[in-house]
């Protein structure tokens, strides 16, 4: 019996994955538990184990498509079986209309003729479905993806397709045909006689006002395609510094307390059966203790409306090979010391495997975001949206202060925080460094609280 494979849901949040690869192929044989392909939302990687044996009968969706959750992929059984009540219900279909194929346009009095005769007549755009990966293709080598003969599932144009369009002789679009027109540059014709074709008209320009260089086996550039992670972060960034008022404040404070603190709970941890608490941790801890009372950056703002928490869900900002990341520790104020450093490190670890639960990157109240391993002194962190403040934390440089009359060096370690002046002015956020500052070189103090 035939049995669908389906896209899973991750997190009730998220309503498409992206299929990022394929370790099966149609009619290879699958046994259960074997990884069939690999697939990401905006932040997470996971990879679909076959729950059943047989031999992969059909694939409905190629890498880099996005795919709704709960959509058949993918169909496993015997050879032979009749898969058509799995056929997804949805294919990807082309919303805009291409440009219609220049009939003739004249060059130098010599016609060109991007159409051959074999190849037939385009069809229509509302016969069109092509999948995201041939359209790139296609836009990649200035194909007319019209004139492709679909051969994936209902009638769809997929990858093959476009390269057998190019191996027989790609279409020049009349977009392309309009780039070498406009161009200054003079064409030289390879046809009979010196005249210019379709070729010609595929060969790149070369740049103007330009001095040839000593050649070498190293190319100029290298184009990298952005992972979906990298363009949710740019998406991301963006819309944060154009849609906010952000100003920063920088500050430090001794870090003389919490440093041997610190060091008691290194000589006891394993004693008392105590998570590795870092310095981050301690700052974690108080800084969701200090949010407390300043209640305009614990809250989202929301064009009209400030919403105002009661408990602090504390963003960590972590760095991972695919990306920033930014897991929520929920109820961070409820949370002894211990607990926060074990939950934090759960989330971290989740986040760097690439496993970590959708749902958890989202709902956070505030962001801490630690820059001071890497020896940063101080930056300007750029708010998570729709929250209204974020921290950086900097690297611990020795200063100079007057104790008793006597200069002395201390530890100081370096506070950044950004926060929506739409939400709050720059008064109320300097208080909190303030009080922070004081709950941090008083921490032993704070535990008591």
């Amino acid at each position: 019996m035939a049995t669908p494979i389906i896209m899973p849901r991750q997190g009730q949040s998220v309503e498409t994955c992206i299929i990022t690869e394929w370790h099966k192929k149609k009619g290879d044989s699958v046994e259960i538990g074997d990884v069939l392909f690999s697939y990401e939302t905006d932040k997470a990687s996971f990879e679909e184990e076959a729950k059943a044996a047989g031999t992969l009968l059909e694939i409905f969706y190629e890498a880099d498509e996005e795919v709704p959750v709960l959509t058949t992929v993918a169909v496993i059984g015997e050879v032979g079986e009749d898969i058509s009540e799995f056929l997804p219900s949805t294919t990807v279909t082309e919303e805009t209309t291409p440009p219609p194929a220049a009939e003739s346009t004249e060059i130098a009095d010599t016609p060109i003729e991007p159409t051959p005769a074999s190849q037939g007549q385009p069809r229509t755009s509302s016969e069109i479905r092509i999948s995201p990966r041939a359209r790139n293709l296609a836009k990649k080598h200035k194909l007319d993806y019209r004139y492709a003969t679909p051969t994936g599932p209902e009638g769809r144009i997929i990858e093959r397709d476009i390269q057998s369009l190019l191996e027989a002789g790609p279409k020049v679009t009349s977009a392309a045909m309009a780039d070498y027109f406009a161009s200054d540059q003079p064409l030289t014709g390879t046809g009979l006689g010196g005249r210019i074709t379709t070729s010609d008209l595929r060969q790149p320009l070369p740049p103007a006002n330009t001095v040839p260089t000593q050649t070498s086996s190293v190319p100029d550039y290298v184009d990298v395609k952005l992972p979906n992670i990298r363009k949710v972060i740019a998406k991301a960034m963006h819309h944060s510094l154009s849609s906010t008022a952000q100003l920063t404040l920088n500050t430090s404070f001794d870090a003389t307390e919490i440093l041997a603190y610190r060091q008691k709970l290194k000589a006891k941890q394993n004693e008392l059966g105590l998570e590795n608490i870092t310095l981050n941790d301690l700052i974690i801890y108080a800084t969701a203790r200090t949010l407390l009372k300043h209640n305009e950056l614990n809250a989202h703002y929301l064009d009209d409306t400030l919403r105002v928490f009661n408990n602090v869900h504390m963003g960590v900002a972590v760095d991972t090979e695919r990306g920033l990341m930014v897991p929520t520790v929920f109820y961070a104020d409820l949370l002894s010391l211990n607990q926060l450093a074990e939950n934090t490190k759960r989330a971290i670890a989740a986040c760097q495997a690439g496993s970590i639960n959708p749902d958890e990157l989202q709902g956070g109240t505030f962001t801490i975001t630690n820059l001071g391993t890497l020896g940063i002194e101080s930056f300007t962190p750029v708010l998570n949206p729709p929250q209204t403040g974020i921290l950086g934390v900097c690297n611990i440089e020795y200063k100079i202060k007057l104790v008793d009359g006597e200069y002395v060096h201390y530890p100081a370690m370096g506070l950044s925080l950004t926060f929506d002046h739409r939400a709050l002015d720059g008064a109320p956020a300097a208080r909190f460094l303030k009080d922070l500052v004081t709950n941090l070189e008083n921490f032993s103090v704070l535990l008591a609280m």
